[in-house]
């Protein structure tokens, strides 16, 4: 009999037993110790079953238990994994993180699998994942270039295709009207505030409030994002996000008068006609039409709305700093990945630069 402590250690009975099925039972008691250690570091219940899905897939990939796994079979799982499953390099790295940490708990002495499985098997782990083999996290964005913000022009298609959709329901009186008209202000929301999709499917109507500072702004002046994006193993992060675009409150407000109450009754400000918290295949499939139909192909995606946001306000002049924190990224080094300025921008930047180092010239010339 073994047993595994709350810290994810294993400590063996007074009166150990035979095992009946040695092997198997050792993996499931290493992934019992592996999840409580997780959970002493406060992980989510989540992130930690995902990461032991991850160990379990090697495991069945290399035909090993992980005291047997080598570099070699390490090596075979990835190669295998990007050119037949073509995963992303951010998912790699994920997998990679996952598994390098369950290699990390199992050959720590500290908790005494090396011991058991010397005992067990007259075999041991080893440490399998190292710098040479394994990918390095360096941008925050890895979407290999593909990913770009909409330039203005292209927004506005967006938006107005999304409102001919509402207009042409409405004509029909079909009862798609309210959806419509829910995904078109849900979109324009995602813009206003430079949020993620999770963020703007989770608001509700209590999440807004007044800035004192911006009265043009109304009863939707502030917003609190309850549903940031969560650092590994924690809570949501929450975020204050300021109005910025004084034409925002008048859609936020026509959807909350006129197309709001035709939904069931729901605390979400933008729930599915079940009254659930709508779905993001629907959202999804809602915008791959729309993009499509306007002519865009897939370098611009809803998480393009985010990275226009924070483009157009760096080019409308505002503190790199204060578009930071809108956001919620910790460095401005993320932000600044999300920047794409367009030409036009760059253009009106160099000539006040250079106009401004002529006007200067002159002024010592004639101060001369």
């Amino acid at each position: 009999m073994v047993a595994v402590d709350d810290a994810g250690r294993f400590r063996p009975s007074a009166q150990p037993l035979p095992l009946l099925h040695p092997h198997e039972q050792t993996f499931g008691e290493m992934l019992d110790g592996w999840r409580a250690q997780q959970v002493s570091r406060g992980l989510s219940v989540g992130t930690i079953e995902v990461r032991v899905a991850v160990v379990e897939r090697l495991m069945l990939a290399a035909g090993e238990y992980p005291w047997r796994w080598s570099v070699e079979m390490v090596d075979e799982f990835f190669a295998e994994r990007r050119t037949i499953h073509r995963n992303a390099r951010s998912t790699i790295r994920s997998y990679q993180n996952s598994l390098g940490l369950f290699n990390s708990y199992i050959c720590d002495s500290a908790y005494g699998w090396v011991a058991r499985c010397i005992e067990l098997f007259n075999d041991h782990p080893s440490p399998v994942f190292h710098q040479w083999n394994t990918q390095r996290h360096i941008l925050e964005a890895e979407h290999g270039g593909r990913v770009r913000p909409f330039t203005r022009v292209e927004l506005q298609a967006l938006f107005d295709r999304a409102d001919d959709e509402v207009d042409t329901a409405a004509l029909r009186k079909t009862k798609g009207w309210a959806a419509a008209f829910r995904d078109s202000t849900l979109l324009k929301v995602g813009y206003l505030f430079g949020l993620r999709r999770n963020e703007v499917r989770h608001l509700q109507d209590l999440d807004f409030t007044r800035n004192p500072h911006a009265g043009e702004f109304g009863r939707y002046g502030h917003l609190n994002v309850r549903f940031g994006k969560a650092s590994a193993g924690t809570d949501f992060k929450q975020r204050n996000v300021l109005a910025v675009f004084p034409w925002g409150s008048g859609i936020i407000e026509d959807w909350v008068e006129r197309g709001r109450p035709l939904l069931p009754h729901s605390r979400d400000l933008f729930p599915s006609e079940r009254g659930t918290l709508v779905a993001e295949s629907s959202l999804n499939a809602r915008f791959r039409q729309y993009r499509s139909d306007i002519g865009l192909d897939r370098e611009v995606t809803f998480h393009s709305l985010r990275r226009s946001y924070v483009t157009h306000l760096i080019e409308d002049g505002l503190d790199p700093l204060f578009v930071q924190q809108q956001v919620g990224h910790d460095y401005g080094s993320t932000t600044a990945i999300y920047t794409a300025v367009s030409s036009d921008y760059r253009t009106k930047t160099l000539r006040k630069a250079l106009d401004g180092t002529i006007a200067a010239a002159l002024r010592l010339g004639s101060e001369g």
